[in-house]
């Protein structure tokens, strides 16, 4: 009955805002471009002066241009740019070089090149909330907060941007708790239910309402007076099912809290909707300039509006905040941990190409999977660049991108950073190069030691790193590594996470400030 009146009630507030787009204000202002993927793909390498892009590599072994797994041929490049070494070749020895000098370098390409920069004159979010109310995880008891983060869209109301949150902590903390912000459909745990008196006048109401819209319900309801539109759930005392805890539980029971930040309430994950969301209210529905976020930083900037929220809120500890995802969410954590050093800790999972894997690598995705492909949206205009076979400035390749995956790492040291991966047997592809990824969290190891955090243990040798075997750990230090024998998920990591990330942000390093 909630969920029907919800969705009746935001029914009337969007036919009040399609009435306004047409009648007021917004009639001002131009209407947002309607390009396919394919339309916007192709103005922006006009914009850029590309004639043709290499194809991406096939996942079909049998075709053509089969992806590469031969460890003997994937490294084309091996030489990755110092991580410690100034444009000017001078070597980085103090943190104050790193924070005043080099680490401002590395941000400028990354934006410039990869992923492209935030505009300055992104408009402001107030949250709302929504829902607050009493739940319960299996047998925690939670308070659990749905909340909309609405953006101002006063310089062109043509488009709505409103960011989907939810916020979980446990009912009987005695402070503040760590949270994990995680990338997924913003949904309330277990939606609190009125107790029986109430849903029998419910069921009253919407057994009247029923038979008004249509008569013959009346015999039905007649024939079968014990049957009612709504039945409260039956309580479950079964066992619980077999393997680890969902991770919202894991984290409960620890005494953590969650979030859950939903990614397409932010920016759609199309190429179609870059003149939509957040990236598109920002341009007033117009389409980017080649220096312009993709998808990615524009998700990472969605979480570090969560953040903002999460700061003014007395259940959370502020300090103690993750950020955590999966895929092409694991790349937007990743980004959102490096951009923003208000995120304590993160746990990266199965990123690959366009997060912890490096571009120099030739193995599975490349950088073509990503200029080339529906997939493009995801980084800055600029980085088609470097997938392009003919254009007026020349062919590049995955070599002349002025940073790589162990730079993006880099730039979260000091703060807790856990690269998971699974296995290919289960899911969690070949095509992700875990061997890449790996070698990339071993060749930021120099900062994180630089600032006086632990790295992984192993030595720099990028060149010549073995990943640790499946379910071999290493977690001593803030740089951490680990695979498990699952898919394309990081939730068996998350029983080694969260001791882990307890334990790290207790060490104390050098600020993230650098003071």
């Amino acid at each position: 009955m909630r969920k029907a009146l919800i969705v009746l009630f935001s029914l009337v507030v969007s036919s009040a805002s399609a009435q306004q787009a047409t009648t007021g204000t917004a009639a001002n202002y131009p209407a947002p471009l309607n390009l396919t993927a394919e339309q916007d793909h192709q103005q922006m390498m006009k914009q850029l002066g590309i004639k043709t892009l290499r194809p991406g590599p096939s996942s079909d072994p049998k075709a053509p241009n089969a992806a590469n797994y031969d460890e003997a041929k994937a490294n084309p490049y091996p030489n990755l740019q110092e991580v410690l070494t100034l444009k000017n070749r001078k070597k980085v020895t103090t943190p104050a070089q790193w924070w005043n000098q080099r680490r401002p370098e590395i941000v400028e390409e990354f934006e410039r090149e990869v992923f492209g920069r935030i505009p300055k004159n992104v408009p402001k979010v107030t949250w709302k909330t929504m829902i607050s109310e009493r739940e319960m995880v299996g047998w925690i008891p939670v308070n659990a907060k749905q909340l909309v983060g609405q953006v101002d869209n006063s310089q062109y109301p043509a488009l709505e941007v409103n960011i989907n949150m939810t916020v979980v902590t446990p009912a009987n903390a005695k402070g503040p708790v760590p949270v994990l912000m995680m990338f997924s459909r913003s949904a309330l745990p277990a939606p609190a239910q009125p107790p029986k008196e109430s849903l029998e006048k419910v069921n009253v109401a919407m057994k009247k309402l029923l038979v008004e819209t249509d008569p013959s319900l009346k015999a039905v309801f007649e024939q079968y007076p014990a049957y009612n539109p709504i039945v409260a759930p039956a309580p479950s005392f079964g066992l619980p099912p077999a393997g680890d805890p969902p991770t919202p539980q894991q984290l409960l029971a620890a005494g953590w809290g969650y979030v859950l930040i939903e990614p397409g309430s932010i920016q759609a994950d199309n190429g179609a909707g870059l003149t939509k969301g957040i990236i598109g209210l920002v341009n007033k529905g117009q389409t980017r300039k080649p220096d312009d976020w993709g998808a990615l930083r524009a998700w990472a900037w969605g979480a570090s509006r969560g953040l903002d929220y999460l700061e003014t809120d007395p259940a959370v500890d502020a300090k103690r905040v993750g950020i955590e995802g999966v895929s092409r969410f694991g790349k937007a954590a990743l980004v959102a941990l490096a951009f923003d050093q208000r995120f304590a800790v993160g746990l990266i999972g199965s990123s690959g190409e366009g997060g912890a894997k490096l571009h120099r690598r030739n193995f599975g995705e490349a950088v073509e999977s990503l200029t080339s492909s529906g997939e493009y949206h995801w980084m800055a205009g600029n980085f088609l660049k470097y997938g392009a076979s003919d254009a007026t400035f020349g062919p590049k390749t995955a070599n002349d991108i002025p940073v790589d995956a162990h730079q993006l790492i880099a730039l979260c040291a000091p703060r807790a950073t856990f690269i998971s991966y699974g296995i290919p047997e289960q899911g969690d592809a070949k095509w992700l190069d875990q061997q890449g990824s790996y070698m990339a969290t071993v060749a930021a190891g120099p900062v994180f030691k630089l600032l006086g955090a632990k790295d992984l243990g192993v030595g720099y040798d990028y060149k010549t790193a073995k990943m640790p075997g499946v379910n071999v750990s290493l977690l001593d230090g803030h740089l951490a590594w680990r695979q498990h024998d699952g898919g394309h998920t990081d939730a068996p990591n998350i029983k080694y996470f969260i001791p882990w990330a307890d334990r790290m942000m207790k060490e104390k390093v050098i600020s993230a400030s650098g003071k």
